[in-house]
């Protein structure tokens, strides 16, 4: 197996139009992967690492973020995260944090596979894929028409992936992955959803539902019909996530009733029990045991701490109606 190692763009170009067959590699977490359990073999491996441009991102004149491919996804959360908080939530998800700090979105779309973490939140925002070849140069692809199937782009064989151009949120973004575990897993599903108030438009992105990440347009569709734009997007919607239910740094009554009673144990269903511990208790002042069995029902506790969730959910109930004079 061959070994490339362009210093620039350029010379980039020019190695993958003599090689098409050489695989490109940049964090190598997906490739590294498949080298090792030798399910792939390619001729000669294409190492971008030292092609200085694609670790850099920029704010263009209109208005839309640059992003290279080479961004790791540690950048995204930390120098990304507030301006493309769906995609930094996702990036969060990926892997641990040494697999973080090599990994890329870029390499992401390279490997086109529908598990991908980035994808969700790159089709909810409208993400626009740069790439270029040496002989016919430079094409934008949306992010809707890039994904052709299980690993396969839009990409031809003599083209790289230079960056993705995004716009920042300009509303609420969200995106969740079920896996197995909480951590350094393969998301069995996963969605995203962004809100675009300028355009009275929601977009969303699933993942590892098909043989390619796509939207749901019925479903958008329906959002924003129902969504009142007009007057204004309710901060409430944020507490529908987990993350929207503490104040800065205090966090909510809820979950400090979760802490007190020990019912915060792996964290694979903590997220969604908070969330649907909740809305429960706002519904229903003083939940029964039988009605919050029947609220939780949904979520498996794989640590087995149920009796502790329904300590912490009773308790989170009863001063929550004590403070509002319920009692």
């Amino acid at each position: 197996m061959d070994f490339l190692r362009p210093a620039t763009w350029a010379e980039a170009l020019e190695a993958k139009a003599s090689r098409p067959e050489a695989a490109p590699i940049q964090g190598g977490t997906d490739m590294m992967v498949e080298l090792n359990f030798d399910v792939r073999r390619p001729a000669a491996l294409l190492d971008l690492n030292r092609v200085a441009e694609l670790g850099r991102w920029s704010l263009e004149e209109d208005g839309r973020l640059r992003v290279g491919a080479g961004v790791s996804y540690t950048r995204v959360i930390t120098e990304l995260g507030d301006a493309l908080p769906g995609l930094a939530q996702a990036a969060r998800t990926v892997g641990s944090p040494q697999i973080r700090n090599r990994g890329t979105v870029g390499g992401n779309l390279g490997a086109a596979s529908p598990a991908g973490d980035s994808h969700p939140p790159l089709l909810a925002g409208d993400a626009v894929v740069e790439v270029e070849s040496a002989a016919r140069g430079v094409r934008m692809i949306p992010a809707g028409e890039f994904y052709l199937g299980v690993k396969r782009s839009a990409l031809e064989a003599d083209e790289l992936i230079r960056a993705f151009w995004m716009r920042p949120a300009g509303g609420p973004q969200y995106f969740s992955k079920v896996g197995t575990r909480n951590a350094m897993v393969i998301a069995v599903c996963s969605f995203a959803i962004a809100l675009h108030p300028g355009e009275r438009r929601v977009g969303t992105g699933i993942g590892s539902a098909a043989p390619t990440p796509r939207r749901a347009t019925a479903a958008e569709e329906f959002l924003a019909a129902e969504l009142d734009w007009d007057a204004g997007l309710d901060p409430a919607l944020l507490t529908r996530t987990v993350e929207g239910l503490a104040e800065g740094d205090r966090l909510d009554p809820l979950q400090e009733a979760f802490i007190e009673c020990g019912a915060v144990q792996c964290g694979f269903c903590t997220p969604g029990l908070l969330v649907q511990a909740h809305d429960l208790i706002e519904r229903i002042a003083l939940p029964s045991d039988d009605e919050i069995r029947e609220a939780l029902a949904g979520n498996l506790c794989r640590c087995t701490g149920y009796e502790k969730i329904l300590d912490a959910v009773r308790l989170a109930a009863a001063r929550k109606a004590a403070s509002s004079g319920q009692v």
